[in-house]
């Protein structure tokens, strides 16, 4: 098998064949000329966001540089928002449509296995931790193809009729605690109290076939909250459990109880739903049965309609399984972010401008996913859609490739120009200059 490296090398070299060689069927020749002469810069911006990763709400350095690219393109420019946020506003030469385009800026507590020449070795704090720090799920590459597509864009101003809005939004990986994630932060701060889109775009690097997008209608991806519980049971010799109760016992019992919520409560075609305990911690010496256990985990769910329905059986679950034994349980469920969900006349509007970028068989349906995205917040406010572009080298499928928020997530770089293809078709379709026909 090839490595990391030599896959990198064969990237760089296809990303610097001649536009001509590359080009799709939908753009006029000076957008063709205008994406193959950005493509080189596209990569390098992602190689060096890619090397200098930043958690969130510390997106200092990748923010420095998104400002910097967006005024010397004469955008006007606001940077600040939501703290690491940055906002720039083109505007065409004549009055239209208003839009917006949107990327996330941070990176993951996540110490990066593969063997890139522009590898993270960054190290950083998180939750009191010494932690490395890795662009593990491609917001790396949504930064370095929204710079590209304010370019490609930007070149095209004196023909183009409505307004352009580019997002940078920060922590879109969780808020912190006690906090707000980026989306609605930026939301709060007033992102359009000033000017308001009437359609919103955002995409995804997905393990998925490289040259590809995957566009569907209705809901695409979960809705995440955090799940926090506390057993309290009560403190003994490990030699006599009968003089107490025992908080790690009951909590094993949750656990296993907490899967039959999914499985036998909810129901698994309108509401598909997952409960998921990540962290267990209680006690402090081997012969002590302690006086509580702490556990935090994730729930997903696709429906909003029945959420409340399945946090009141959560809570009753972890409650009274708790009682059963004696002990007690304090659950709390912290939104995290809600259900994206693609309105179908606003997908399909977008799939029609890839399908003519791109090409038909270049345009994939799918299934929903339950990773979750706070771009959501975004279409509370004004319609979205968000699709993800395929990400894997050539011959790598999907079940191969290791998934985001894995330490040897990667990226093959051709499959960007896909993403910047895609971003600039579904502009171009509201502002112009106009496309040409399938």
């Amino acid at each position: 098998m090839r490595s990391v490296a030599k896959i990198v090398m064969a990237s760089a070299v296809l990303l610097t064949l001649p536009a001509s060689a590359q080009t799709a069927p939908g753009f006029s020749t000076q957008v063709d000329a205008a994406i193959g002469q950005v493509l080189p810069r596209m990569i390098a911006w992602r190689r060096d966001f890619h090397e200098h990763p930043e958690l969130s709400y510390e997106e200092v350095r990748t923010a420095g540089v998104v400002a910097r690219h967006l005024r010397g393109l004469g955008l006007e420019v606001r940077t600040g928002i939501a703290q690491t946020g940055v906002v720039g506003v083109l505007r065409g030469a004549r009055p239209g449509p208003v839009i917006a385009l949107r990327a996330d800026m941070d990176a993951l507590p996540v110490t990066e296995e593969g063997d890139l020449p522009f590898r993270s070795r960054a190290r950083g704090r998180y939750n009191g931790q010494d932690v490395g720090i890795m662009h593990a799920c491609g917001h790396d590459t949504h930064v370095a193809i929204l710079m590209a597509a304010a370019q490609v864009l930007a070149s095209r101003r004196s023909e183009m009729a409505g307004t352009v809005i580019f997002v940078f939004q920060p922590s879109e990986e969780g808020a912190p605690p006690g906090g707000i994630g980026g989306a609605r932060r930026m939301l709060a701060e007033g992102l359009f109290a000033d000017l308001r889109p009437e359609a919103m775009f955002g995409l995804h690097a997905w393990p998925g076939p490289s040259g590809t997008v995957t566009m569907i209608p209705g809901p695409f991806m979960a809705g995440s909250d955090r799940l926090d519980i506390t057993v309290t049971g009560s403190q003994t010799h490990g030699a006599q459990p009968h003089a107490g109760i025992d908080p790690i016992v009951v909590s094993a019992q949750i656990i296993n109880a907490l899967q039959t919520v999914p499985s036998r409560q909810m129901d698994a075609v309108r509401s598909p739903v997952i409960v998921t305990i990540g962290m267990i911690q209680g006690g402090v010496r081997y012969n002590i049965i302690p006086q509580t256990v702490e556990m935090q985990g994730t729930i997903r769910y696709l429906n909003p309609d029945t959420r409340e329905d399945l946090y009141m059986r959560i809570r009753r679950t972890v409650t009274e399984v708790a009682a059963a034994s004696g002990a007690t349980a304090d659950v709390t469920i912290t939104e995290n972010a809600i259900p994206v969900v693609n309105p179908p006349d606003l997908m399909a509007r977008a799939r029609g401008a890839a399908v003519r970028a791109l090409g038909e068989g270049a345009v994939l349906s799918g299934q929903p996913v339950m990773p979750a995205e706070d771009f959501a917040y975004f279409q509370q406010q004004v319609p979205g859609a968000f699709f993800f572009y395929g990400v894997n080298p050539p011959g790598v499928s999907q079940a191969e490739a290791a998934p985001n928020h894995n330490p040897r997530f990667f990226v093959h770089e051709p499959a960007m120009e896909t993403g910047l293809r895609a971003m600039v078709a579904v502009a171009l379709d509201y502002v112009g200059p106009s496309q040409s026909a399938p």
